[in-house]
């Protein structure tokens, strides 16, 4: 359930509610929004008598949640979340966009993505590495050694980082070292590792699973929200379908879904989400289009070379001329590029 308080309620009557629903072992979760106040009540909810709630002064009413999510719902937190990152923040009027190479290969190889994407205008660096792939004989990534190749990145050009992890032991080690841990569509599920990561504090991009519905991923999302760690982005890569032109379905839909029903920033992936290059440049303007909070986009020095997802890459020149298009359709919606 959500309190919504007053318009003119003050601290005091604020706290008053926090102390009544806390005594009784349960969560709140206060927001502070533009036009009103709602204190969100986590937890078995049978215990509260809403006749001692509504009596307490600056108590407008009681509202019930019928989602099973509750930190991640819209009506806990009215207002969107914005997160903070050391060179931009994700979900506001700015669009972010995050790019790089789907998996670290070595310094050189990563060092050359960094400069291509900061000269395109991201302001995130993104690289694998830990790589959770299809065949265990394929490429796993360099693990540490490649975060290690990350920092010094982040060190040289300015740029965020963020980096896929893949079990608990990952989360320990790459906390580390990057501004953002990422929940790939394989584990948008895997529990344990969602808790670890909300643990962290560390903002998380959570990728939305494979066959997941949004209401699945909301709540993968308040795994993490759980564990104390409000910093979450969701990220549309794609889902299964029956068809088979392109890797995976983008679902456009999820992005105005998602910001009907949660107050999480969402950011497209269209490189995951088609598996080709030649879509890249539709879907990113589609997304923009759509309302999304950025893109993550893979870009490669040479694509051709890539030991991970070359054929969705793009080679330095062709991300810049995206960049460049995705600037008029950020102006059309009002929003603007870094």
């Amino acid at each position: 359930m959500i309190i919504v308080m007053k318009h003119k309620a003050s601290q005091e009557d604020i706290a008053q509610v926090t102390k009544e629903v806390t005594k009784f072992g349960l969560m709140v979760n206060v927001s502070e929004g533009s036009e009103v106040t709602v204190v969100g009540v986590v937890g078995d909810k049978s215990k509260l008598n809403s006749d001692v709630i509504n009596s307490l002064s600056g108590v407008d009413k009681i509202v019930a949640v019928t989602e099973s999510y509750k930190l991640a719902n819209k009506k806990f937190h009215p207002d969107p979340t914005i997160i903070e990152m050391p060179n931009c923040k994700i979900g506001g009027k700015e669009l972010v966009i995050m790019a790089g190479p789907c998996a670290v290969e070595s310094k050189e190889q990563l060092f050359e993505s960094a400069d291509a994407v900061l000269g395109g205008g991201a302001a995130i660096l993104r690289g694998g590495a830990y790589k959770p792939r299809t065949s265990p004989y394929s490429f796993q990534g360099l693990e540490e050694e490649g975060l290690q190749f990350m920092q010094e990145a982040k060190a040289k050009t300015g740029l965020s980082i963020v980096c896929e992890v893949t079990s608990i032991q990952a989360v320990n080690t790459a906390a580390n070292y990057v501004d953002m841990l990422q929940i790939g569509a394989r584990n948008m599920q895997n529990f344990e590792l969602l808790k670890a990561a909300g643990k962290t504090k560390i903002p998380v991009l959570l990728k939305r699973g494979l066959s997941a519905t949004i209401e699945e991923w909301l709540n993968a999302a308040e795994y993490i929200m759980s564990e104390g760690n409000p910093n979450v982005i969701l990220c549309e890569r794609g889902i299964r379908t029956f068809e088979t032109a392109t890797r995976n379905t983008m679902d456009i839909s999820a992005v105005p879904v998602i910001k009907s029903k949660s107050h999480l920033p969402i950011i497209v992936d269209p490189s995951h989400a088609c598996g080709k290059k030649e879509y890249i440049a539709s879907l990113s303007k589609a997304a923009i289009a759509a309302g999304a909070d950025g893109l993550m986009i893979e870009v490669h020095p040479n694509p051709k070379e890539a030991l991970s997802d070359g054929p969705q890459s793009l080679d330095p020149q062709e991300f810049k001329t995206l960049m460049e298009e995705l600037k008029i359709i950020a102006a059309a919606c009002n929003r603007t590029l870094l």
